[in-house]
């Protein structure tokens, strides 16, 4: 009966796989497990590949062991089989290494993945064109066209040199396929200017190509448009200055695209001004009141008020209140010292002090 069994036994492996067959005599230094050398085979589409199954020591007797393979070329060398390809394109192929041990069938197989890089990796924004604005979600997308096996592939998202997010697939297929991932963004203000790109990635394992192979989109530079931001601190209110003085209000901003500016006086009427700042170079009382200036670009607007008001330049009034005062002053001194050496002096002639007779004044008799 036993003898039976290993005729069927051989019978089966020679119809099918009679290109793999050999038929050799193994004792007791077998092992139980053919042995593959490398135990792992990763192969670029097209490239040549190669194996090699060890069956048993050298030391063996005659016996019944093969190798099934569906492409490529084997030879035998006692107990080791090596098996050549010019040129791997089966997708979904292994080898399988096996021999008969009294009616026992011991086999190992190879694992061989057949890799192909992505052709083409494109980015864009998805259905968007033109500029961003902050604060609202966009969808970015990244395409990969023909790559295998598609399990093993990362798809990194970038802002610059930033990681925005990553992408593993589960799909099992190993022929090449053309798949595409998304990943959503808001920008803000410091986002204008900045590069967005993706990244396609085969990771294979170490028995892999190192590095991985990696494939780059092109880089699109976003432009992201935001409201006027106010430069500077906060102005008081209300704004106090003094008649004569010039008057400066100052409402400039940053903003993307560039805001323009239109100022309202306190006419109600709008003016040519379409600067940001405002200038008065000497101010009078009508200038007082509100003031306002509109900033404002495609992303948004902002108002910004001044409160004027005007008072009287108490200085100059003290000042010459002072110069009055002063020279009245003046005026008086010269006057009250004048007035002091008349009456000390008395009232000489300066002929008659220089004189040395005396002088005779007639003095009038009743008659």
């Amino acid at each position: 009966m036993m003898f039976f069994s290993f005729i069927l036994s051989v019978m089966f492996l020679m119809t099918s796989q009679p290109s793999g067959f050999y038929v050799f005599s193994c004792g007791e230094n077998c092992t139980y497990t053919p042995v593959f050398t490398p135990s792992t085979l990763v192969v670029k589409f097209g490239d040549p590949a190669s194996a090699t199954c060890s069956i048993c020591q050298p030391a063996c007797t005659q016996h019944i062991f093969g190798l099934e393979k569906a492409v490529g070329e084997t030879s035998q060398n006692k107990t080791t089989i090596s098996w050549t390809v010019d040129s791997l394109t089966e997708w979904d192929t292994s080898l399988i290494c096996f021999y008969n041990e009294d009616g026992k069938l011991h086999r190992s197989t190879l694992p061989i993945t057949l890799y192909q890089p992505p052709k083409y990796v494109g980015f864009s924004f998805l259905n968007h064109t033109g500029p961003m604005f902050a604060g609202h979600r966009y969808s970015l997308l990244c395409v990969v066209e023909e790559v295998a096996p598609i399990e093993n592939l990362t798809v990194t998202f970038y802002r610059g040199q930033t990681v925005l997010d990553r992408k593993t697939p589960s799909n099992p297929e190993k022929t090449p396929v053309t798949t595409a991932f998304t990943v959503n963004i808001i920008p803000i203000e410091d986002d204008d200017g900045a590069q967005y790109w993706c990244e396609a990635e085969l990771q294979l394992g170490a028995e892999g190509p190192q590095p991985p192979p990696v494939v780059a989109s092109e880089k699109l530079t976003a432009t992201v448009y935001y409201g006027p931001q106010l430069k500077g601190s906060s102005h008081p209110d209300p704004i106090t200055v003094t008649r004569g003085y010039p008057l400066h209000l100052n409402c400039s901003a940053v903003g993307n695209p560039a805001p323009s500016y239109t100022w309202k006086l306190p006419s109600d009427n709008p003016s040519s001004i379409k600067s940001s700042i405002l200038t008065i170079e000497s101010v009078s009382w009508e200038h007082g009141g509100q003031y306002v200036c509109n900033v404002s670009n495609d992303a948004n607007d902002v108002t910004v008020t001044f409160n004027v008001e005007v008072k009287d330049n108490y200085t100059s009034i003290i000042v010459a209140v002072a110069v009055i005062l002063a020279v009245v002053i003046v005026v008086c001194f010269i006057s009250a010292w004048i007035l002091y050496k008349q009456k000390r002096m008395g009232n000489y002639n300066l002929k008659d002090v220089f004189r040395l007779r005396p002088v005779h004044v007639p003095v009038r008799t009743d008659e």
